[in-house]
């Protein structure tokens, strides 16, 4: 290949982006990425949009089972924009695809708020209500299977207690109208007590790197392949403030990898808007 004509294929490749250059691509397209990542443009879900690097395979998992239900979280058409709650799109591109879930109209779903409501999401789907439960920043446990019955908390100086306000209902508007309170009266420094660590050799999806405080931070694990040796990459998403769409986000430590993460790290992991050490990951 000639020197110019290497120079521009080289330009081009770093550049492609699905839903764009490829934008009337068949569904089946590929898109080699810089370095050796190959999304499917068309892809709907995680494991659709995203291969596993070389070498490296996603081990089967139960499709009833958080990890299948990460895995298969439905993502929006490839090129999608983040959305804060106000609709303005964010211009950080930290991201490489944009998971397709609502996030209401106000400031609430940040960080370990996605977090929770994805974990969340999946029992609601299960019907497993019972173990849709988390703890306010005060320490009292939110326990859906109470909101269900039609009590609502109620709280009198420093004494917090469930009251009956409503007849029973569970339907998806009372689902959410739940995760809402959780979004305003828990956060990172609440979920991160109610999580125990996790050595990085045992990572796997559902587990969540975070920082509890003010500020904090928390992403989640959506994904985990490995290679025949054991190790393992894996792939993080998050929200962030001001609350804005759930995002699968870009390793910025290794474009070549990237958007999965090596767990063969030591110190620091640097995601694009955060940085976390190796002792804070959590499982539930």
């Amino acid at each position: 290949m000639r020197s110019s004509n290497k120079i521009i294929y080289l330009f081009l490749l770093a550049f492609i982006q699905c839903g764009k250059i490829k934008e009337n691509a068949p569904d089946n397209s590929e898109t080699k990425a810089p370095g050796n990542a190959i999304i499917i443009c068309k892809g709907k879900t995680i494991e659709s949009r995203f291969l596993p690097p070389p070498g490296f395979e996603r081990k089967a998992v139960d499709e009833n089972s958080f990890a299948g239900f990460l895995r298969a979280l439905p993502l929006k058409p490839a090129g999608s924009k983040v959305k804060y709650f106000n609709g303005i799109i964010k211009n950080t591109m930290v991201y490489d695809a944009v998971v397709d879930m609502d996030i209401g109209t106000q400031d609430l779903q940040q960080c370990a708020d996605a977090v929770m409501r994805l974990r969340a999401e999946y029992f609601y789907a299960q019907r497993v209500y019972d173990r849709i439960s988390f703890p306010l920043t005060n320490g009292f446990k939110m326990d859906y299977a109470e909101w269900m019955k039609g009590k609502r908390v109620s709280v009198h100086g420093n004494s917090t207690s469930w009251q009956q306000y409503f007849a029973p209902s569970n339907n998806y508007k009372d689902f959410r109208n739940y995760m809402d309170f959780i979004f305003s009266y828990a956060g990172t420094l609440s979920l991160s007590k109610s999580l125990r660590l996790q050595n990085i050799k045992n990572i796997s999806a559902g587990d969540v790197f975070i920082v509890g405080g003010s500020p904090g931070h928390a992403v989640i694990v959506v994904d985990i392949a490995e290679n025949e040796l054991g190790e393992k990459v894996f792939m993080l998403a998050q929200s962030y403030m001001p609350a804005q769409d759930i995002q699968v986000l870009k390793n910025p430590g290794d474009s070549k990898l990237s958007p999965w993460y090596s767990s063969d790290f030591a110190g620091d992991l640097v995601t694009p808007q955060w940085v976390f050490t190796i002792n804070q990951l959590k499982t539930w």
